[in-house]
């Protein structure tokens, strides 16, 4: 298998976590997605969006989408349950990362790193800081009853919600503040296989760059 990958993206890291747990040997294709590479033809056709990660197979076939790429990955093993019920509470919290930590957190830690948000209204950025407590509380109080988000266990919705949410603090957001959350964080990292190496978006010289 091969992945497209841009190092400091932890949407693309989700993917290297789980094949990490997994023990699955794959080949890494960088894309500099800041100098343009995702909008190319030949990249757009294995990702019309021209976002990183995509999975090919050794078929060729290709899959976008960190969770969708997680989902298909997991199937069979420990990190996503058989039982209907159990599935459908690990893709809510799939889409609840989706729909609040990729607007929020991510969003302003993105901005931070890379400078971007100078070039960000106060209106825009008390909107996603909003976004980004209210996330933050809501985690907090269901991780202050619950060791892991579903299934009494860590699956692929603790990988996916992680990815964003251990690095609250790097989007001005103080984690010291919901400590359910860091002792979660905390039991993530504990995890067998745990991929430690977090990449900086100041590895990209061009990172400062909007996207195209």
């Amino acid at each position: 298998m091969k992945l497209y990958d841009y190092l400091p993206s932890q949407n693309a890291w989700k993917v290297r976590l789980l094949l990490n747990h997994l023990s699955i040997e794959y080949d890494t294709v960088p894309v500099s997605i800041f100098e343009g590479e995702g909008q190319q033809p030949e990249f757009l056709a294995r990702n019309p969006v021209g976002a990183v990660p995509v999975l090919e197979l050794d078929d060729g076939r290709t899959l976008a989408e960190s969770n969708a790429i997680l989902i298909y990955l997991a199937e069979g093993t420990p990190y996503l349950p058989e039982d209907s019920w159990e599935r459908a509470q690990v893709a809510r919290w799939m889409f609840f990362e989706e729909d609040y930590i990729q607007n929020g957190i991510a969003s302003l830690r993105h901005w931070t790193m890379t400078g971007k948000i100078r070039n960000r209204s106060e209106q825009i950025i008390a909107q996603k800081r909003a976004i980004g407590m209210k996330t933050l509380r809501i985690l907090n109080h269901w991780l202050s009853e619950h060791d892991f988000l579903a299934a009494g266990r860590y699956t692929i919705a603790d990988m996916a919600v992680f990815a964003y949410t251990a690095f609250a603090d790097e989007a001005g957001l103080r984690l010291e503040d919901f400590p359910a959350v860091m002792r979660w964080i905390e039991r993530v990292r504990a995890q067998p296989g745990f991929l430690a190496t977090v990449h900086t978006y100041s590895i990209d010289p061009h990172s400062a760059n909007e996207l195209p």
